[in-house]
């Protein structure tokens, strides 16, 4: 404004210097497993790093917010300064692996990959990159190992803990009127449909353990401040940081972040197993294309139709082999999150 007014500036370009490198990363509702589909609903866990250190988070959400499709998917933008391109890159990193975000689907795992591989280490990118290297930035997620087993007992028996401090005390509570011996305690999760994996705690007489298969774990826990909690396995420490929905759960330890089912040992398990055989719009859109006929036979993966969403095109498809039976709209159609669009038979087997 000064300058507009006819004074000089302040300073001169050669009194003008760099200082360090400063980077920033953007987070987005928005799921990069399928093509970057826009994720709306209402945050239930929101958690960010400390500012400090050359680290800064600028965010326009917080924790029971709703994302709207209505408006730009951006929830914050991270950003990091340091002496050097490499250490504001670790720093940066640092701040989106330490960030915590649930109820939508973000492109944090993304981001935390793509500054971290090393052409964009080394600054040897262009603008086809990210579309050359998607497959690699976007892999499958891990398997959860023994660590991520351990760490979700451990979550339990927490949350159990706090649960009891709340109640009434009961001496049915206490450990006097246990049966002599050691105890055990059975836990099954599931990372994807039909993979199960059990770990049993034993406890009682002597300190508690965890086997998982044939090996054994000696083990405690202990609460830390920032609301996740240090898991010690065998003398190694991690630091884990847990949310507990119901059955569901998310885990970020050193290996990365991990989301299980609890199976309910009592056989009431309340996940959904109905409606697998129908493409609903996953969020408010436009029909604009029809890609199969009624009667199709559908490999899995075979285009459907596509919706536009908030600007961008999206193919729904089919998640298993079988025949399209009915579709219910047509070109120009707007729908709704929710609506059912088509149903498909699964294929004999």
């Amino acid at each position: 404004m000064r300058v507009s007014f006819g004074e000089k500036l302040p300073l001169t370009q050669d009194q003008i210097t760099l200082n360090g490198h400063a980077i920033e990363a953007r987070v987005y509702a928005e799921n990069p497993h399928k093509n970057f589909m826009p994720s709306v609903g209402r945050i239930r866990t929101w958690h960010t790093p400390d500012q400090s250190n050359g680290l800064r988070i600028d965010a326009g959400y917080r924790e029971g917010d709703a994302v709207s499709p209505h408006y730009d998917a951006m929830l914050a933008k991270v950003i990091a300064w340091a002496p050097t391109r490499d250490a504001a890159i670790e720093r940066l990193n640092r701040g989106l692996e330490e960030t915590d975000v649930r109820g939508v689907v973000t492109n944090i795992a993304f981001l935390s990959a793509l500054v971290t591989h090393p052409d964009v280490r080394a600054n040897a990118i262009d603008t086809g990159f990210i579309e050359r290297e998607l497959n690699a930035l976007t892999p499958p997620p891990a398997t959860s190992g023994n660590l991520e087993l351990c760490a979700a007992v451990a979550a339990i028996l927490i949350e159990e803990a706090k649960v009891v401090k709340t109640e009434t005390p009961s001496p049915w509570r206490t450990a006097g009127w246990m049966p002599v011996g050691r105890r055990q305690r059975r836990f099954v999760f599931r990372q994807a449909p039909g993979a199960e994996q059990e770990i049993s705690l034993h406890y009682g007489n002597g300190p508690a353990k965890l086997s998982v298969d044939e090996r054994e774990f000696a083990f405690t826990s202990s609460p830390t401040v920032n609301g996740g909690f240090d898991l010690t396995l065998d003398g190694m420490k991690s630091h884990i940081v847990a949310v507990i929905e119901g059955h569901e759960l998310y885990l970020r330890t050193r290996n990365g972040r991990f989301d299980l089912h609890w199976v309910d040992p009592f056989g009431g398990d309340d996940e959904e197993h109905v409606g697998e055989d129908k493409i609903v719009a996953p969020l408010p859109g436009t029909v604009v294309a029809l890609l199969a006929e009624i009667g199709a036979k559908l490999e899995k993966g075979a285009p459907i139709l596509t919706l536009e969403v908030m600007k961008m095109e999206q193919t729904l498809r089919a998640p298993f082999a079988g025949v399209l039976k009915v579709i219910k709209c047509k070109v120009g159609d707007i729908v709704q999150e929710g609506v059912e669009l088509a149903e498909i038979e699964p294929a004999a087997g």
